[in-house]
């Protein structure tokens, strides 16, 4: 069962990663490998190419986020909460990884590590293969979504266990197989 349960995370996970390389990268678009050889090649050739885009982007810590929150348009707001939502997954993801693996899971701290390490190869890829603009703030965020996707998963799953845990122990009392005869309750009837 829990080799089953890996293989479909390890799936999840695959999934998870291509649509994050198809909405970052791709902007929704196909992807496009000859593109990407291509853009690798001129990047490989010329590292200055990626310096200068790095230098164009957004170098600066909250300052796209500031300026989000004070022209507070649709498609700012949209921009801002989706680099948070995207990667909400993420940290689910980890949450369940670290539950099937050793006894004391996952840490905040981890999930924060790999949530910032797989948003950081996101936005160096945006650089180095010039499709789209580097932006410290968009670590933030992604960052920041693949926590608060942990912290609900973490959530979750205390929540459940609160209601769970009471319903199982309750029902193994009345569980014929475990118990004898003379412990389990009778409704009404008394022995005399």
């Amino acid at each position: 069962m829990n080799r089953q349960r890996i293989i479909m995370l390890r799936f999840l996970l695959a999934i998870y990663i291509y649509t994050l390389i198809k909405v970052i990268l791709f902007k929704f678009h196909a992807i496009d490998l000859p593109y990407l050889i291509q853009q690798f090649q001129i990047s490989w050739h010329d590292p200055g190419h990626i310096v200068m885009r790095m230098q164009q982007g957004n170098l600066i810590p909250f300052h796209e986020i500031r300026r989000t929150l004070h022209a507070m348009t649709d498609r700012g707001l949209v921009n801002l909460f989706g680099n948070i939502a995207i990667f909400m997954p993420f940290g689910v993801l980890l949450g369940l990884f670290g539950s099937l693996g050793s006894r004391r899971g996952i840490t905040g701290m981890e999930v924060l590590k790999l949530s910032f390490a797989l948003s950081l190869s996101l936005e160096v890829s945006q650089a180095v293969f010039s499709m789209g603009a580097f932006d410290v703030d968009d670590l933030i965020l992604n960052t920041s979504g693949g926590l608060t996707g942990f912290i609900l998963y973490t959530v979750c799953v205390k929540l459940l266990s609160l209601f769970m845990y009471p319903v199982e122990r309750e029902t193994s009392r009345y569980n014929v197989l475990e118990r004898s005869p003379a412990s389990i309750p009778h409704a009404g009837l008394q022995n005399e």
